[in-house]
């Protein structure tokens, strides 16, 4: 079987003089760049069936190393480029204590916003099924030119690495989206097809403050795939408004799944919570209560050090999430919240994201969570903490009527508190772990 590294050797080959990367004012061909990560990887030689930890960057350079550690037949770690110098060290050693199998390509570590962060063990098989999943599911081609934005030591950006370099395309890559200016000046690259993946706060931002000028690429932008957390059914509109001739992807993926399922909602119907069909390489089934299952050649390998731990999430082939989910007559996917997130509310069940969209489509509201909080009479109630456009006060009655016209009686809050940010994690996901009543005190 092929790895990532032969096609780039394949293309340095064939396509010497294509660009392969372009990051800030530096561009690398692929013979340069296949060169430079052959080079590196002399560095490893000593490294081989063990794992490298390396700081993540937006840079041409860890492209390089991360190419080079898997050319030396190492395993591939990357971490936080800000993780304290003492956790770095002290992971390191850990890691080192463990032994993997020769086809063992990464170890990504997972957020941890439902619960601790766990290093997951990634295949050169998985590699190369997601990016066929990718191509196929996707259209990506030779000729397209992908802008990432996103931290390449998690599976969202660092996934798209490798349908473009599978293909022989161009990745193009920013640090981030804080600044919308570099994101637009990303897209005023002389190419004739684009394409990037955003998480919701980034399509939320650029919807509220950029929308006319994203619109002026809408002909030069020839998909955009959308993942990390749900996109709410406003937002799925208002880029359906703003470019409607680009391809607009929802996606089902996890560390420990993989590249899953997607579904073009920029179809005419744009069908809230709906994440389509399963890929070339992958398989869903429902379980009796109601989870998401899912198999294939996608998948994680286990988690590194937790036997326990790998068997209680993957058992016979098979990865059980904690999302819920049921599949329509057309065999699309459809999510229904995470299990650990559904609020238990006198014997109701509620998702809040069913109730965090209804709420973002009332124009003032800018972003929202919906929490369980204790009541002294009731035990537990819903509170709705938002976040309001501009310098305007929160009309609690307008939004609990606005609730009431869209949600069951029992779904709509009973609490409502205007507050300056929502807490979320780096890549935009609602960090619900954080507003736990019961979590520990700092």
């Amino acid at each position: 079987m092929m790895i990532l590294e032969d096609y780039l050797k394949q293309h340095a080959r064939l396509n010497p003089d294509k660009t392969a990367v372009v990051c800030g004012m530096e561009a690398c061909s692929y013979a340069e760049l296949y060169e430079r990560a052959k080079l590196r990887s002399a560095e490893f030689t000593d490294c081989r069936g063990k794992m490298v930890l390396i700081r993540t960057t937006q840079t041409l350079d860890f492209l390089v190393t991360y190419f080079a550690i898997h050319m030396a037949h190492a395993v591939a770690a990357p971490m936080e480029k800000n993780m304290p110098e003492q956790l770095f060290d002290e992971l390191g050693k850990k890691l080192s204590g463990y032994d993997v199998s020769e086809d063992i390509a990464d170890v990504l570590y997972t957020t941890g916003t439902t619960g601790r962060s766990k290093g997951v063990m990634i295949s050169h098989r998985t590699i190369i099924a997601d990016a066929e999943n990718l191509i196929e599911g996707q259209g990506f081609t030779p000729e397209l030119t992908f802008i990432i934005s996103g931290p390449l030591n998690h599976i969202g950006s660092l996934s798209k690495i490798y349908p473009v370099i599978m293909l022989g395309g161009t990745l193009l890559i920013i640090d981030g989206m804080r600044d919308m200016s570099i994101f637009f000046h990303a897209l005023d690259y002389p190419a004739e097809k684009m394409a990037t993946f955003f998480v919701p706060a980034n399509v939320r931002m650029l919807t509220q403050f950029g929308a006319e000028r994203l619109a002026s690429y809408a002909e030069k932008i020839d998909f955009i795939e959308c993942g990390g957390a749900p996109l709410p059914h406003s937002d799925m509109l208002e880029l359906c408004n703003l470019l409607p001739n680009t391809r607009l992807y929802n996606t089902y993926a996890s560390t420990e799944t993989g590249i899953i399922s997607t579904y073009n909602y920029n179809d005419g119907r744009c069908l809230s919570g709906c994440l389509g069909k399963p890929m070339k390489h992958s398989r869903i089934f429902i379980t009796d209560e109601g989870r998401i299952a899912c198999q294939g050649d996608t998948l994680m390998s286990g988690y590194i050090g937790e036997e326990e731990l790998t068997h209680s999430v993957l058992r016979d082939g098979t990865v059980y999430m904690s999302d819920l989910g049921h599949l329509d007559a057309e065999g699309m996917l459809h999510i229904g919240g995470r299990q650990d997130d559904v609020i238990n509310i006198g014997g109701y069940k509620v998702a809040p994201t069913e109730v965090e969209d209804a709420a973002l489509l009332l124009p003032e509201v800018e972003d929202c969570i919906c929490i369980s909080v204790p009541h002294p009479i009731m035990g537990y109630a819903l509170k709705l903490l938002v976040v309001v456009a501009g310098k305007q006060q929160l009309d609690k009655r307008r939004l609990a009527l606005h609730l009431k016209n869209h949600l069951e009686i029992y779904k709509v809050p009973l609490l409502y508190e205007q507050v300056e940010a929502i807490e979320r994690t780096y890549n935009g996901k609602l960090n619900r772990k954080f507003y736990r009543h019961d979590r520990p005190t700092p």
